[in-house]
This record gives structure tokens, sequence and C-alpha cells, in this order.
């Protein structure tokens, strides 16, 4: 199938660049540039992810999302899995499946404005026990960690942390709860699980004010839509360097190295070690460490 037949499915489909980002895999920014003639030669492995979605019945996309696998090709195989519902849209302002849509704007205090609106005020003026991150004037709730959750944090932050004070390197290493006001505006506020920050004026009282050098987030059921599309197109489109998520239901590790021109997810299961690529592949994290953290504690009730 040529670029141009995809073009004429996704448009005679009615496919949004956010809807086949979640059907294909493929980030929705990394659809445009492709489908624009921007990227000149795209890699095999997501032309076939989009392929196999655009030559497949529509009906198999409606109400599914499709994921990463863990193919041999480092790309994506297909894998598909009921998807829950993230409110009445695609975009970030229809929310994450977390009930963030108008008919519950009142529970974040102030009833005259709707999600798209909400503001740093807005964020500050709520109670301490009422988790949430704001991106582009939405509220997203954010349920407790559990503890596979918590280690996870614990083995990458702490194995960062070492090797910057082995080397005596100027950046610095934290882990959640940390504001990030990575778009210096007043419509968004995120809280990544961990982060590195080399630039240290912009590690301020309350948090960090601009984009951090190295984000990671750890999927869980009710974060994984909002990490895997809403958060990967803001911290790439913010500046942030590199970008790992984890997910610990697949047991497999996707790393977005924004530094390459032409960036694509790089799939790897859990086992061994990932070269961390804002310090040149020097500093490794063990991935055996966290699969066995998932051993021991993802399956506590």
């Amino acid at each position: 199938m040529t670029i141009k037949q995809m073009v004429n499915i996704k448009e005679m489909r009615g496919y949004s660049y956010a809807q086949l980002s979640e059907y294909t895999g493929v980030p929705a920014i990394t659809l445009q540039k492709i489908f624009t003639g921007k990227t000149l030669n795209p890699r095999k492995a997501t032309l076939d992810a989009i392929e196999k979605v655009l030559s497949s019945d529509e009906s198999l996309y409606q109400g599914k999302a499709y994921e990463y696998g863990t193919s041999s090709t480092g790309g994506y195989d297909g894998v598909q899995e009921e998807a829950a519902v993230y409110g009445s849209g695609n975009s970030a302002k229809s929310g994450d499946g977390q009930g963030l849509t108008g008919n519950n704007d009142n529970k974040y205090g102030n009833s005259s404005k709707k999600q798209g609106e909400y503001t740093l005020e807005d964020y500050y003026a709520l109670p301490d026990e009422q988790r949430v991150e704001l991106i582009d004037g939405v509220f997203y709730d954010m349920s407790s960690p559990r503890i596979v959750h918590q280690d996870i944090c614990y083995v990458i932050h702490s194995a960062i942390a070492s090797y910057i004070k082995a080397n005596k390197g100027k950046c610095k290493a934290f882990s959640a709860p940390v504001d990030v006001q990575i778009d210096c505006d007043d419509k968004t506020m995120v809280q990544p699980d961990v982060l590195v920050v080399c630039d240290r004026d912009k590690i301020k009282g309350f948090g960090i004010y601009g984009a951090p050098d190295f984000l990671v987030e750890i999927l869980s059921p009710s974060t994984r839509k909002k990490d895997m599309t809403v958060k990967l197109t803001k911290y790439m489109e913010a500046g942030v360097r590199e970008y790992w998520i984890v997910d610990p239901e697949k047991r497999i590790l996707i790393i977005y190295n924004f530094m390459e021109e032409d960036w694509l997810p790089q799939v790897m299961p859990l086992k061994g070690e990932a070269p961390v690529a804002i310090y040149d592949g020097k500093l490794k994290i063990s991935l055996d460490e966290i699969f066995e953290s998932i051993d021991e504690f993802g399956d506590l009730k």
C-alpha cells in the first residue's frame, strides 16, 4: 500500500491523526510527517503498523486501541486490546477515562469553568489530597500509586542518581510527586514518575519550570492512554530530550529518543539493560530489576 493510498483511506474513514495514532501505536506527529511528505523514508515497521490498520475492517477498531507490542523488529506487532471509554472525543480535552467530562467539572471547585478552561490558579486551589494533573486546561485525576509502581520508580531513580553522583554530574534526578510546569504557562502542570533536569535554573521552589531532559512514566490502567498519547505529544513538543514508558502489564519498555531527527519508539522486553541516550548510553538501567519488581509486587492485592 502506498502512502497516497493510506492517506485516501484515512480521509475516507474520517480518522483524525489522534484516532489513527491510538489504532496503530504510531505517534500522531509521526503520522502527520509521513502523510504530509516531511518524512521521506519512514521505517518499514511503522508503515506495516499503519497498513495493518487501514487494510483491515474498520469495525475492528471501533472502541479498541492498537498498542505497542514486542515484535522482533523493535516496532509494532499488532496487539489489540479493549480500550476504556475515554470521554466523548479523541483530544486531550475529552478526558482520559477517569470521568473528566463537563458533567463533573464542579468537582474541581469552579463550576463556571469547563474542561480546557482551568488554570494553575484552579490547580493550587484544590485540596492537597485531590491528586490531579493539569494539561492544556484539562484536569486529569490521578489515583494513588501501587507498591509496584513505587518500587519501579525507586529502581530507575536510584540508578540515575547514583550515576550522576559518581560522575559528579550537574544534572539532578527527581521522582514523583514533583510539579513540572513544562510549558511555562498557566494551563499545564504535570507530575512525571521520574525526571532528570540538567539546567539548574529550571529548578524552583515549587518544582520544575520548563522541560526536563529525561522523563519516565510507569503505566497503570488509569494512565495508559494519557501517558501514551496526550503526554507523549506534550513532552515532545515541550523539548524533552528522552521519554521512557514502562508497561508493567506487558513487561516492556518503550523508549522515545527525541534527539533523533526521525525518532520512532524502540520497544524492549524487560530483560538485560537499557542505555540512557542523554548520557550517550554510558548510563544503563537494569531492566532485570524492573522485571523482578513486577514479579514480587505486581500481583499484590
